[in-house]
């Protein structure tokens, strides 16, 4: 892979480790945009690439207009888990497991979001605690751009759906997240191992790029003992 496409990982790398370390503490803002790309001699576009992965990895949020913020603490919260990525320094793992990717027609969601057609990758994944059990079924639908309509054979970019949203020209800029409780049905708690009818948060995420382009529809059922959402308001 050409240096350049991980450029953005690099940095997320940089700052993941200040943030784990306790450099840059819990609701700490990061440095904007414009200070990050002066910092790592790179464009702003690569900036916003990085944030995106710290993001996905629960270790930053982003407000509109305000800047990036820090969620990460690096302590225990009652033996559980920030929203989407694992307190690995709390000896807690996890790993994702790819269970479906495939081109599907979806005509509810175009008709929603006023598609020009009903064609999207539809990706389905386990995350798993390093014991095998299963604490989340995150779902993703995505364009099925040119670039993407391959996806079904060649996998995720890095295992990442940022990554491989990036790679296509989608750059996650802004959202809208709904969050309730809803019971497992009989599939989805077979493959989670748990009874059907156990009780798990029910987020649906839709991601949008700048120009308000759709890049995402994310439908996720988390263990409420692993996962929290975090909610700021005010300024």
């Amino acid at each position: 892979m050409p240096e350049i496409a991980l450029k953005h990982e690099r940095i997320a790398a940089v700052l993941a480790r200040e943030i784990r370390s306790g450099l840059v503490r819990r609701g700490a803002q990061l440095p904007g945009e414009i200070e990050l790309a002066k910092r790592f001699s790179v464009s702003r576009n690569t900036v916003r690439s990085a944030l995106a992965v710290l993001t996905e990895d629960g270790l930053i949020t982003t407000r509109i207009g305000k800047g990036s913020f820090v969620l990460f603490d690096g302590r225990p919260l009652d033996g559980r888990l920030g929203w989407t990525h694992a307190l690995a320094e709390q000896g807690v793992e996890t790993r994702m497991r790819t269970v479906k990717i495939a081109l599907v027609q979806d005509p509810d969601l175009a008709d929603r979001l006023g598609l020009k057609a009903p064609d999207v990758i539809v990706i389905e994944r386990l995350r798993q605690l390093a014991t095998g059990a299963a604490i989340s079924i995150e779902r993703s639908r995505i364009p099925a751009l040119k670039s993407l309509r391959d996806l079904p054979d060649r996998g995720l970019e890095n295992g990442s759906i940022t990554a491989t949203l990036h790679r296509a020209g989608l750059h996650l800029d802004h959202c809208e997240q709904r969050l309730r409780g809803r019971p497992l049905d009989a599939a989805e708690a077979e493959l989670l191992g748990r009874p059907e009818g156990t009780w798990f948060l029910h987020t649906e995420r839709t991601s949008f790029t700048a120009d308000d382009s759709f890049a995402e529809y994310a439908d996720s059922l988390l263990d409420p003992e692993h996962f929290e959402l975090s909610l700021s308001y005010g300024h």
